[in-house]
């Protein structure tokens, strides 16, 4: 049984939060010798990690060889941040980044593998095209013993089955192969078998990836050194004195309970993804009417910013992109509800193409999902809706899927029945099913074949990046992002803006101290994660830079909190 909250309980550190810069800081600040604390306002515990990719994007670091360098890092940080450069962070960032890997690494559960990630705009000065990103180490979630049922599950949309891809592309090429490589069949099937014995023995799989895995591992940490995780208890507000924060009045199932602490609190609670009434003064699409669907947990409801500004903490939107833009669509469930599905993959693919309502593209598809969500911003500037829409053929949907909607041999007609999947036999019948201007669609159509015969884009320059290529199809030859649509029926999904997770944050020192409005340090007030100010300034550079600084600073702040840094 998890030990319940007493009142007027005392320790060394308290953790608002238990994403991966909650937990990173706990871990530290309990190996350098203090007594923490994490609560968790939810039943479950991982926070937006849980649903993340669990990528970190960390220059320098031990895994990805000696081509980096720390001043080509900090050349590409300064192009990528522009006015919002912060040279002490940046500087911090750098130094310590490496280091925190190797400490997690070395005293933890936690552990990561390399990956290919490019940077996500390897052109810029600074750029890499391999090496900066790290991934967590998959984990199987028997380790957390009877606390595996509180560990978040993952993200229902990115599921098969409620089983997780690896998080590489061999892994996933399999299950797209399954009908056509009798080496492809039997990999699923062992995948598959092994899922559902989980599923029979402990109600749900166990074999975790990517944010999930890094969840799982930085809690099975915190466990092991004796943190509890308190979920279930929100914070309702700080306990303030003319000597600063000392703690926290927590809700508990058997009431309210005031507890103490020493050396800090620590606001972890991921962000404002969910509190509307900042969403509304943030995104510009928002305030003009259009829609917005995160695949966010619900509780992230800017609780750690709140607290913070009630302690006279300061917080801005201030950055030109308030959060990491995630295109999605809107799945149906049944009901009346509706969850997002995060196009994290269908955008690379060759013979898929995003169009406005006019029927013309706006961008490189292949880009970042933040760059086309930005991309579409700028677009629908002037409209009330912010919408596009994937259109493919039915040789793309078939080999590739688009979006929720699966590739063969899953019928098509199962994701045409909810509305989710439009189609049409011609591209202008498509057109007219999806309130698209039948004229225009054809049109932009027959002028991205011309070109893409010859895997060409001139409009837009797809696969001229190896991030382009990267999640690309490298089989499709001479481009991998590139091929004609041409063979009817027709088919797209509708997308919207969502995001994953915000930039906006209380500001802070780079130790993680709250600062006032006279940028004075909150005595035993910090902030990471979501709750702190990006270093990235509203832009996003590469594969992990929300968990490579949560984590990072999260090392910082623990060091900080035990005074040995």
């Amino acid at each position: 049984m998890e030990e319940m909250l007493r009142d007027g309980q005392e320790c060394d550190v308290l953790v608002i939060g238990s994403g991966a810069g909650g937990l990173a800081t706990a871990v530290t600040a309990a190996l350098h010798g203090l007594d923490v604390v994490v609560i968790e306002k939810e039943p479950v515990f991982g926070g937006s990690t849980a649903f993340s990719g669990g990528v970190l994007w960390i220059p320098g670091n031990r895994h990805c060889g000696a081509e980096d360098s720390r001043g080509a890092a900090r050349r590409y940080m300064r192009e990528e941040t522009g006015n919002f450069y912060d040279a002490e962070a940046v500087e911090a960032y750098l130094e310590t980044g490496p280091e925190m890997l190797d400490f997690f690494e070395s005293k933890t559960e936690v552990a990561f593998v390399p990956t290919l990630y490019p940077d996500y705009h390897p052109l810029v000065p600074g750029g890499v095209d391999v090496g900066r990103s790290v991934l967590a180490a998959p984990y199987d979630t028997v380790g957390l013993g009877k606390d595996m049922k509180r560990l978040r599950p993952p993200l229902k949309t990115i599921t098969f089955m409620g089983m997780m891809f690896n998080s590489s592309n061999a892994d996933i090429k399999h299950f797209f192969n399954a009908t056509k490589s009798l080496g492809s069949f039997a990999y699923v099937a062992r995948r598959l078998a092994a899922h559902f014995l989980e599923v029979l023995r402990y109600g749900r799989g166990t074999k975790v990836t990517s944010g999930n895995a890094l969840a799982a591992r930085l809690a099975k940490s915190c466990f092991d050194l004796g943190i509890p995780i308190h979920t279930s208890a929100p914070a309702d507000a700080l306990i303030s004195g003319p000597s600063g924060v000392s703690g926290a009045v927590v809700s508990t199932p058997s009431g309210k309970v005031a507890l103490r602490a020493r050396k800090g609190v620590v606001l972890a609670a991921g962000g404002f993804a969910r509190d509307l009434e900042k969403l509304r003064r943030a995104y510009p699409h928002l305030r003009r009417g259009g829609e917005h669907l995160t695949p966010v947990p619900e509780g992230s409801t800017g609780d750690g910013i709140d607290l913070g500004v009630a302690a006279g903490g300061k917080f801005d939107l201030r950055f030109p992109n308030a959060s990491a833009w995630m295109p999605v669509s809107k799945v149906p469930m049944g009901k009346g509800r509706e969850i997002a599905f995060p196009h994290l993959l269908d955008r690379y693919k060759p013979g898929i193409v995003a169009v406005l309502k006019d029927g013309r593209r706006f961008t490189n598809e292949s880009e970042s999902y933040h760059d086309v969500g930005a991309a579409l911003i700028r677009a629908c500037e002037g409209e009330t809706e912010t919408a596009c829409w994937l259109i493919a053929d039915r040789r793309a949907l078939a080999k590739y899927g688009l979006g929720y909607a699966k590739p063969s041999p899953v019928p098509p007609q199962l994701f045409q029945r909810t509305g989710y999947l439009k189609h049409g036999r011609s591209l202008a019948e498509l057109a007219t099913a999806c309130g698209i201007d039948p004229a225009g669609l054809e049109a932009t159509v027959k002028a991205y074949n011309e070109t893409a015969q010859h895997g060409e884009d001139p409009e837009f320059g797809r696969g001229t990046t190896s991030f382009n290529r990267y999640l690309a199809d490298p089989d499709n030859k001479p481009n991998p992002c590139v091929a004609p649509i041409e063979t009817g029926p027709f088919y797209a999904v509708k997308v919207i803006m969502g995001d994953l997770g915000t930039f906006d944050g209380l500001e802070t020192t780079v130790q993680g101290q709250v600062l006032d409005r006279q940028g004075t340090a909150i005595p035993g007030l910090y902030a990471v994660g979501n709750d702190r100010a990006s270093i990235m300034g509203g832009n996003y550079p590469g594969a992990g830079i929300t968990l490579g600084p949560a984590m990072t600073f999260g090392y910082i702040t623990g060091r900080h909190l035990a005074g040995a840094a």
